[in-house]
């Protein structure tokens, strides 16, 4: 009697309690998996924002039948079940989060089938524990769902659900201040990499659709008065920055010319005609930002031709002198950039292109290199030579629509040709960027001046020797390293992007115009292919995973010139206002949210999840902490200095996706 009595509860309350447990359940699995930690106070966030959800899903299984709301039930628990394996195995595969938007690209994803289910297999564990709520619900027909409740108890559960949302809204919104406090992640930002962590997966996707479908702005795009760029207004971040450099060596440098990087866009005049107020406040601000100036580096390259390369999982660690000679070589003879990242956004591959192309920040939650696609990009390197009289092509090796680039690529001003509409090499995964050179180099050769863009494939994710061509191909060169497999494919596969070099470094000789040619090379994210293990294992030392792990390399390279060490912090958003300056081309370096390298202004990285360092101080945004730079002290970088620079951030975050979706430089640029 007493068990039926028992029973008789849970059949009661055990149906009401299943979906807030459910959830409670998947989003601590979800959270130990991904972020390695579960007591934080985003567990209480989590615990208060998953049960109204909680309540929601069983009011809306308990409207019919007993067995039609078993039913759905039972649908619902596998649609939960399956978005959070869905997400543990992207983060997997790619160290982002899947955003609602990119769903209309799995397709794409797909492509990638072997990864899957090698993540798959490697998460098989977890997939199983995650199975445990739908196993429950499917063996629990005597005590789940049994009976619908009464009107009235449907009206109390929905007033604690209200109840419950509110009290959890305003403990978000209570809990302090700062540069990224909870309830401005909650309500303005879109960092997913914090708000996954503080909240949870399910509201994080929610916010994510709020954010989609209704443009929230960010607080300091709200001012009626006029807009003042706080970060490049104040005596400390306006500072000339010496040049920090190791060797330096004499450049044959045009003339000193000391004038703005900017063109002649009379902003006053724009907003006295405009009647949006965002489109104001936006040309109130870029009048606002502090220029950089032209400099000794301004037109070094200027009338010569350009090779841009974005490459494929690259990073240092694949730049040695008998493996890979050609980087090696380009490397040590260029301009060394050695304290040079390069973030990792939402998008991986398509995002990382998109900051070096464009020197844009990406918005969260979308594509916004496809996006960009319909709006005017005068500063990309493709549009600013074209109009020069520069033939202008760019070359993947890999699906010309993968990512949209059809859309996004020939927007820049491209002939764009990759595997699927001109480019034709051998079939294999992945593609050879060695081939893609051999096939292309004589279409632009002998048309001086040229502007040439690669994305290159050959150095993708997965490195092992079974799962890709390029590894397998390049066995025997790596197989006596003291390396583990992983990392010996991932060598293996970069020495095919080597070769690449090697065979166009050939080409540009032969054709006599090597030392007419600047070619950039830098990666699209780190190698995320391997594990942070493995990475460390590269690195020779355990690898710090907020920084440290996206430091990567940019290379400069013409024959002939003498090689100079910067050694300033510098980004992969730096890179399009540092060659346009180079190449001499009039850009405004107002509303680009990069920096010219060479110039004086302060350096400035930015990370994804609005984490930044500089030359004086890092700052963690997954921590709180706020580091000093060796041999700054509290006088020099104060309190006023951390603010300045945060807000600074929180511009290039705001400014960059209102570029983006007003296709503002359209308006100003004409």
């Amino acid at each position: 009697m007493y068990m039926d009595k028992k029973i008789g509860l849970f059949q009661r309350y055990g149906s009401i309690l299943f979906f807030p447990i459910t959830i409670i359940y998947l989003e601590s699995i979800f959270k130990i998996v991904v972020f390695k930690e579960l007591f934080n106070i985003g567990i209480v966030y989590m615990i208060l924002f998953s049960i109204p959800a909680g309540i929601l899903l069983y009011l809306v299984s308990n409207l019919f039948s007993s067995r039609v709301n078993r039913t759905i039930s039972i649908v619902l628990t596998v649609f939960l079940t399956f978005i959070f394996i869905v997400q543990i195995v992207y983060f997997h595969i790619f160290k982002t989060f899947l955003a609602i938007y990119s769903i209309n690209g799995t397709g794409q994803v797909l492509q990638f089938w072997q990864e899957v289910l090698s993540a798959v297999k490697s998460k098989a564990a977890v997939i199983l524990l995650l199975l445990v709520p739908l196993l429950l619900i499917i063996s629990g027909k005597r005590v789940l769902f049994v009976k619908k409740v009464s009107i009235k108890t449907k009206a109390w559960l929905a007033f604690t659900m209200v109840c419950i949302q509110i009290t959890a809204t305003i403990l978000v919104f209570a809990s302090g201040t700062g540069e990224l406090s909870t309830g401005f992640i909650y309500s303005k930002a879109v960092i997913p990499d914090l708000s996954m962590n503080r909240f949870g997966m399910l509201t994080t996707s929610r916010l994510d659709v709020k954010h989609l479908v209704f443009r929230v702005n960010s607080p300091r795009t709200e001012e009626k008065e006029e807009i003042t760029a706080i970060a490049d207004n104040t005596e400390i971040l306006n500072k000339p920055q010496p040049e920090k450099t190791v060797e330096t060596q004499d450049l044959q440098k045009p003339e000193i010319n000391n004038d703005d990087n900017i063109m002649n866009i009379d902003f006053d005049k724009l907003i006295a005609s405009e009647s949006d107020p965002n489109i104001v406040s936006m040309h109130r601000y870029f009048k606002s930002v502090k220029p950089t100036k032209k400099n000794n580096y301004t037109g070094m390259f200027k009338d010569k031709n350009l090779i841009m390369i974005t490459a494929e999982g690259f990073s240092p660690y694949a730049v040695n002198k008998d493996l890979t000679p050609t980087l090696y070589k380009m490397y040590q003879e260029g301009f060394r950039f050695t304290n040079f990242y390069t973030p990792m956004w939402g998008v991986s591959t398509s995002d990382g292109e998109y900051v070096a192309c464009n020197s844009l920040i990406p918005k969260s939650g979308i594509w916004s290199f496809y996006i960009s696609g319909k709006n005017y990009m005068p500063f990309c390197m493709g549009n600013q030579l074209k109009k020069l009289g520069y033939g202008t092509r760019a070359y993947h090796d890999h699906s010309y629509t993968y990512y949209h680039r059809d859309v996004s690529h020939p927007n820049m001003g491209y002939d764009f040709k990759a595997v699927g509409n001109g480019l034709n090499i051998k079939k294999s995964w992945p593609e050879s960027d060695l081939e893609m050179i051999q096939k292309t180099a004589d279409e632009y050769m002998g048309k001086t001046p040229f502007h040439t863009y690669y994305m290159t494939v050959s150095g993708h994710l997965m490195y092992t020797f079974n799962g890709n061509a390029m590894s397998a191909k390049n066995r025997e060169l790596v197989k006596n390293l003291p390396y583990s497999s992983g990392v010996k494919a991932y060598l293996a596969c970069n020495i095919e992007f080597d070769r690449a070099m090697g065979e166009l470094i050939a080409l540009l000789e032969q054709s006599g115009i090597a030392d007419d040619t600047l070619i950039a090379i830098s990666p699209d994210h780190y190698p995320y292919g391997l594990t942070n293990k493995e990475i460390s294992e590269l690195a020779g030392h355990q690898i710090e995973t907020n920084f440290e792990l996206y430091k990567g390399i940019f290379i400069l390279w013409s024959k002939g010139i003498k090689s100079e060490e910067i050694s300033k912090p510098c980004a992969s958003m730096d890179i399009l206002p540092t060659i346009s300056n180079l190449m001499g081309v009039e850009y405004d370096s107002r509303l680009l949210m990069g920096r010219d390298i060479f110039s004086d202004a302060p350096p400035l990285v930015v990370f994804s999840n609005w984490s930044w360092l500089t030359d004086k101080a890092r700052y963690n945004s997954k921590n709180g902490k706020f580091l000093l730079a060796e041999g700054e002290t509290n006088e020099s970088v104060n309190k006023q200095y951390r603010t300045e620079i945060s807000k600074r951030v929180n511009d290039m975050f705001t400014y960059s996706e209102k570029i983006l979706e007003n296709n503002y430089y359209k308006k100003v640029i004409r």
